[in-house]
């Protein structure tokens, strides 16, 4: 099984439950069509970052409030801030299959989000090796919403990405990405390079790590 498709098992709620062989084949059937609506996009861009007071930090002109972030963003002097979508194609298929099929709703839904991650993960792993031949190296995305980095900042990184005129990613009023297969976070830059999973503080065992995240 390859990682994408764990990924969809587990955003499935199956644990380490056995998955049954017409869910395995809908996963592979969503990643199949997936393949030929998706459009990803993203964009990026580095700011300078400031540490001007205990569990604050700021971004540019953002300040942000955030224990968890300030801790995953210790020692950094920069940060990537970051926004990606699989595009509006993809949101459309979804809501069909929730009115004609809804267990392949909940399928794609799952397929969807895999994909998602596996574009940034590619993504972070290409910033990854060009920023090492700078000698600086980055920390695992931290997205709002993730412990007490509040998703009301998801308004600051949309609108200092201008993700809505690049990569066609707006907010609601209920500071929900649309479209919803989208996702926004920061990556710290250090000089130094720590151990850190590339997928992060999910999948990583290291749970004395200075830089995990609280749940």
């Amino acid at each position: 099984m390859d990682i994408r498709t764990k990924e969809a098992v587990r955003y499935l709620g199956y644990g380490t439950c056995a998955i049954d062989e017409q869910v395995m084949q809908l996963i592979q059937e969503s990643f199949v069509e997936l393949e030929q609506v998706a459009v990803p996009r993203c964009i990026y861009r580095i700011f300078e970052l400031s540490v001007p007071d205990v569990n604050k930090i700021q971004i540019g002109n953002t300040m942000i409030e955030s224990k968890n972030l300030s801790k995953n963003l210790f020692g950094c002097e920069q940060v990537i801030l970051l926004g990606a979508t699989l595009g509006a194609e993809v949101d459309r298929g979804i809501r069909k299959l929730e009115v004609l099929d809804i267990t392949k709703a909940l399928v794609m839904q799952a397929c969807a989000t895999a994909y998602l991650e596996e574009y940034l993960d590619d993504m972070q792993d290409e910033l990854a090796k060009d920023l090492e031949k700078q000698q600086r190296y980055i920390r695992p995305r931290f997205s709002p919403g993730y412990g007490d980095f509040s998703i009301l900042h998801q308004k600051d990184i949309l609108k200092m990405l201008e993700t809505t005129k690049h990569i066609g990613v707006s907010l609601t009023d209920g500071f929900m990405l649309t479209p919803t297969k989208s996702v926004t976070a920061v990556m710290g830059i250090s000089k130094t390079k720590e151990p850190c999973h590339g997928r992060g503080c999910e999948e990583c065992t290291k749970s004395d790590c200075a830089y995990r995240r609280s749940e």
